[in-house]
């Protein structure tokens, strides 16, 4: 799979919402109530990634989670980052 044309990402962001373009990933920051939901969406992420056998970067600050994805073995943003980007936030 090969990196997407900046013209493809951006069509693709557009139908992401939440999700931006951050250097060659494509990121997205959500907010909980607390640490403890915080950790409860991120375990949800973990068993996403682990399905789709594509890894987010996570990053944790209390109740802020930022997740940073990219497909490192093709440096830079596939369509299987969009992927999980809009499984992540199916409800």
């Amino acid at each position: 799979m090969s990196p997407l044309a900046d013209g493809d990402v951006a069509a693709e962001l557009a139908r992401t919402p939440g999700w931006k373009r951050s250097g060659q990933a494509i990121e997205r920051t959500y907010r909980f109530e607390d640490f403890k939901e915080a950790m409860i969406f991120v375990n949800r992420v973990a068993w996403l990634a682990e399905r789709a056998g594509h890894h987010p970067d996570v990053t944790i600050h209390y109740n802020e989670v930022t997740l940073s994805v990219w497909t490192h073995s093709e440096g830079g943003v596939t369509q299987k980052d969009f992927s999980l980007a809009r499984s992540i936030d199916r409800p």
